[in-house]
């Protein structure tokens, strides 16, 4: 089993991690709903605490919560941990991730025992991390909306 509980997550500075709540969407049923090839109640969903890793680049979901999403393994990666070991997990099909009121989809890395909520997500979103509040908050230039850095 994998060991996710690394050093390098946001731990600020002798006040603890940053831990967000995170609604996952399975992004494949949300396309078949707005065609009207699946009916809303069958959309699959999963909220749940996340664990923001400043370390990782990629978000990581545990295999019961991508079962649970019904998310197929549409590939694998070469994925390297924070204490050098490499090894191949699989990559799902796209996930809407959806926290402090915006959203992303996102490919995710298949590992671990809970969520973790990795760079990309935090610069699609253009959110920051507050290690004196232990939260998320808007990059202060553009609160209101995202901005993506090309």
């Amino acid at each position: 089993m994998l060991d996710f509980n690394r050093s390098n997550r946001v731990v600020c500075e002798n006040m603890g991690e940053v831990r967000v709540k995170v609604k996952l969407i399975n992004a494949v049923d949300e396309i078949l709903v707005n065609r009207g090839l699946l009916n809303p109640n069958q959309l699959r969903t999963y909220e749940t605490e996340a664990l923001v890793d400043t370390g990782a680049v990629r978000t990581v979901l545990p295999r019961q919560i991508v079962e649970q999403l019904g998310l197929k393994i549409r590939g694998h990666q070469t994925a390297q941990y924070a204490d050098g070991r490499e090894e191949t997990i699989g990559l799902t099909e796209p996930v809407i991730i959806q926290l402090e009121g915006r959203e992303t989809t996102e490919v995710t890395l298949v590992a671990g025992n809970e969520v973790l909520i990795g760079q990309t997500v935090l610069e699609t979103l253009d959110l920051l991390v507050d290690c004196k509040n232990q939260c998320l908050i808007p990059n202060p230039k553009h609160p209101d909306y995202s901005v993506l850095r090309i």
